[in-house]
């Protein structure tokens, strides 16, 4: 018989050996722009606005050429980013109002969030920036799985200016939050978000507990607004309103710039997970941004709504200078982050995307979605990529089909040429659309517009 003492040795052996090879629970960082252009920046052939940051965390990581956002505009695309799940699988379809005293609007309390998953993996969480997902009390950050939050609770804001003298639309000049007290703004909106984002990695520096960060900028949306000093550094753009967009990227990039130093000078840079995107297409018209060869912008299901700038980089887990010409989605990005903080994410119906890094690491073969899928509203509007393969139908119109191997614009519409492939992605489309919710709530638009037509009648006009 084994005694006791030398049992109990063994054990504590045995425990010891199992925490060493317990793999290390890296920090997290991911970084959401705001109606950037896929062509915008400089890893993705930008020449006149300067992005040496994003560049260098593009050279030092993955660039995912056909990295794609799981929805063509904001507000659903962060509730899928959040829950690493198409959100039309909970009729999150339609941009959240700014409604304060609504509490039935916003992402759903059923739902469970990266962060919350996070925090039951021991991670200290915070979300700085832009939230758009609910602006009443119980779908605020600080309950939906963050420790911290410091930002604003709507769709947009005013670079500049707080305004507390009267109610806004959309919150645009709403006081700032800091862990749910109101606040001030002092100087530019996006250099006090990345302040927040440094504050936090700095204070975490040395902790025992990991950290996950949502860096949520509302650059570069509307309304376009620069400081001189970065207008100045873009003066050589003639077109006031791209060189106001360009100043507003510069000035995001050189905050993100700030981020990834305050990594390095912490010692975590190796070990923390840093992924870049945008939330959608560029909306050209409106903020003067380039899609580049993409056709379409923010609000269509064409490749210049969905198809997004997207870098991941992990100095110690993937090589630098990678390029993965795979599809790839939003979605994928946070269940990678759950995935390399030890969330079983393999086989589970809760979760829409997949773990990136086997694949580009190259020990998986193949790509890791057979199909991607887009669905705007209850079916304006809805795509399917499959391989070179994308078929889109916009209500009203017959389906369209593009090989986006050759046609990235998506020029020549080929179904007459394919029924079968038409066939087949339709198919497909049915039957991922079959396990979706119809939509939860109006659109902002509609939403005020009603509350405007209840006014009307109140007040007898």
């Amino acid at each position: 018989m084994t005694p006791p003492r030398l049992l109990a040795l063994v054990l504590l052996a045995l425990v010891g050996a199992a925490a060493d090879a317990a793999p290390e629970r890296p920090n997290i960082v991911l970084i959401v722009a705001d109606d950037l252009g896929y062509a915008d920046v400089g890893f993705q052939g930008a020449e006149d606005i300067a992005t040496p940051h994003l560049d260098a965390l593009a050279a030092g990581g993955v660039r995912c050429t056909d990295g794609y956002s799981s929805h063509p505009f904001c507000s659903p695309m962060r509730a899928g980013f959040l829950t690493g799940r198409y959100q039309q699988r909970f009729g999150y379809v339609s941009n959240v109002p700014y409604a304060p005293q609504n509490d039935f609007i916003g992402l759903a309390k059923r739902e469970t969030t990266v962060a919350q998953r996070l925090q039951g993996r021991g991670y200290v969480t915070a979300a700085i920036g832009k939230w758009h997902l609910g602006a009443s009390h119980s779908y605020h950050p600080l309950r939906r799985g963050f420790d911290h939050h410091y930002g604003f609770l709507g769709g947009g804001h005013d670079y500049f200016e707080v305004d507390l003298s009267k109610p806004v639309h959309e919150g645009y000049k709403d006081a700032l939050q800091r862990d749910g007290q109101p606040e001030g703004l002092d100087g530019y909106l996006t250099d006090r978000l990345s302040d927040a984002a440094v504050e936090f990695i700095d204070a975490r520096a040395g902790g025992e507990r990991p950290f996950f960060l949502y860096l949520a900028y509302n650059a570069p949306h509307t309304p376009l607004q620069a400081p001189d000093e970065w207008l100045a550094k873009c003066a050589h753009i003639d077109d006031p309103k791209r060189r106001t967009y360009a100043a507003m990227v510069a000035a995001m990039d050189a905050g993100i710039g700030r981020v990834l130093g305050q990594l390095e000078e912490s010692g975590v840079r190796e070990r923390t997970l840093v992924a870049f995107l945008s939330d959608n297409g560029g909306p050209e018209k409106s903020n003067a941004s380039d899609n580049g060869p993409l056709r379409g912008q923010k609000g269509d299901v064409f490749e210049g709504g969905v198809r997004v700038p997207l870098v991941v980089s992990m100095p110690a887990v993937l090589k630098a200078g990678e390029t993965y010409r795979e599809p790839v989605n939003s979605i994928d990005i946070s269940c990678t982050a759950l995935a390399l903080a030890g969330v079983p994410i393999e086989g589970r119906p809760e979760f829409d995307g997949v773990n990136l890094i086997p694949f580009f690491k190259g020990e998986r073969a193949g790509p890791p979605h057979r199909e991607l899928f887009w669905r705007k509203g209850d079916g304006e509007g809805w795509a399917v990529r499959s391989g070179k393969w994308k078929l889109l139908q916009m209500k009203g119109f017959d389906p369209a089909l593009f090989d986006l191997s050759g046609d990235v614009g998506e020029a020549e519409n080929i179904a007459k040429a394919h029924p079968d492939v038409v066939s087949e992605l339709l198919a497909a489309y049915s039957a991922w659309d079959a396990d979706n919710m119809e939509m939860q709530f109006p659109s902002y638009r509609e939403y005020h517009e009603e509350l405007g037509e209840v006014y009307r009648e109140m007040i007898g006009r």
